[in-house]
């Protein structure tokens, strides 16, 4: 990999941490909005779904009209109108405030990732982008690793202020900008095939095509069953099995550790045993954690940094290897458009997952501990392994052809 290839990845996995920790950021933030605002499990839901549900439409939206310009010049245009949104959330002070700032923030910053992936698509061979993946998906990790219990950490400091991991980003983002402008290449070598198309051949033609339509089947059926459990592992961490919010940012930091070293070396596994092995067996192997985790005993601190630090390594697998073989079931002339699909239904999952999860479980109002997580669980562990069957009636052949 070349010095300017490193570079590329780094500035796209430095933005890509942005827009990810600004939507993870609200899982753990639950243990301070739950209180402040007095919500239910479902409301609790909607907050975390209104980001997604605006996403997927907004996808839909880019999706007409990414492959027809430059994709440097679309994540730029993206990347300055999230980082006005999620500021939006840093200045709310309701609960009606911070869903409309959610909404706005969904509508921009779900489309950032991918155009990230495009990119990384566009540049990397399938033979060398599980590497890249790897490089660029590792910002989730980072974002677990420093960003969620910096936040977390800053948020104790200034009086369980949920406001400043919001403002943060938004600053963030903007000392980011310039070496987006600077270093990150102009990229139009994929217009001229979509020039003369109809303005929504990206959309028909891609469900046209059974490899493609399979694939986005997959992605959203596969995004429903792992975002399932995630918006309420702090709430029940803390107000279930009584970790503390001192607790609960060492217990994140260290699966956002073993999720960086899964991201990086993983994804280069990937690329010399086959993608599709190393997705079937990390889906096996997280079907046992999600079932610990809903049903989680007590168990010492030790223990608990021990077990979500194996549950972020098998999750962060399944999710880098994933996205490689969905992205080679489209040419690069389609790519840009095919990944805001995907990114939109991938949305359209993850809101789907946070609003039933919120109608499944209840919690008491004056304890805050959460019931019917258990159930989640099953229905999780049920969706990944209907998505690991998928994957190799959709992707054998990919992965064996390459």
């Amino acid at each position: 990999m070349s010095k300017s290839e490193r570079i590329i990845l780094f500035i796209l996995a430095g933005l890509n941490f942005t827009h990810i920790l600004d939507f993870i950021i609200m899982v753990p933030l639950s243990i301070y909005l739950v209180p402040a605002f007095d919500l239910s499990a479902f409301q609790f839901g909607m907050l975390v779904a209104s980001y997604s549900i605006s996403a997927f439409f907004s996808g839909l939206v880019v999706a007409l009209l990414i492959d027809r310009y430059d994709r440097k010049k679309s994540l730029i245009i993206g990347y300055i109108g999230f980082l006005l949104a999620t500021t939006a959330c840093g200045l709310s002070n309701s609960f009606g405030l911070l869903l409309a700032s959610r909404i706005l923030a969904g509508m921009f910053g779900g489309v950032l990732g991918a155009q990230v992936l495009s990119m990384v698509s566009d540049l990397f061979t399938y033979e060398r982008r599980g590497r890249a993946m790897g490089a660029v998906m590792s910002a989730f990790a980072v974002a677990s690793v420093i960003g969620i219990p910096l936040s977390l950490y800053v948020t104790n400091l200034f009086n369980f202020n949920w406001h400043i991991p919001f403002l943060g980003i938004g600053l963030l983002g903007v000392l980011l900008l310039p070496f987006i402008f600077k270093y990150l290449p102009s990229m139009k070598e994929h217009i001229k095939a979509t020039r003369d198309q109809s303005l929504f051949h990206g959309l028909t033609n891609m469900m046209k095509i059974p490899i493609q339509r399979s694939a986005l089947i997959f992605s959203c059926l596969f995004m429903l069953g792992h975002f399932l459990v995630i918006p309420f592992i702090p709430t029940y961490l803390e107000f279930n099995k009584g970790f503390s919010k001192d607790q609960i940012p060492l217990i994140l930091l260290c699966g956002g550790v073993a999720s960086f070293v899964s991201a990086i070396y993983l994804g280069r596994f990937s690329d010399k045993k086959g993608k599709l092995p190393v997705f079937i067996w990390s889906v096996l192997l997280s079907l046992f954690l999600v079932l610990i985790l809903t049903d989680m005993p007590d168990m010492h601190l030790i223990m608990a940094l021990a077990f979500f630090a194996v549950l972020f390594m098998v999750v962060t697998a399944r999710i880098v290897v994933a996205q490689a073989m969905i992205s080679e079931v489209v040419t690069q002339e389609q790519r840009g458009s095919f990944m805001s699909v995907n990114g939109s239904v991938q949305q359209m999952g993850q809101a789907v997952a946070s609003l039933v999860a919120g109608l499944i479980i209840y919690s008491d109002k004056s304890t805050h501990q959460l019931y019917n997580y258990n159930w989640v669980g099953y229905l999780s562990i049920l969706i990944l392994i209907i998505c690991m069957l998928a994957a190799r009636s959709i992707f054998k052949q990919i992965d064996r052809s390459s």
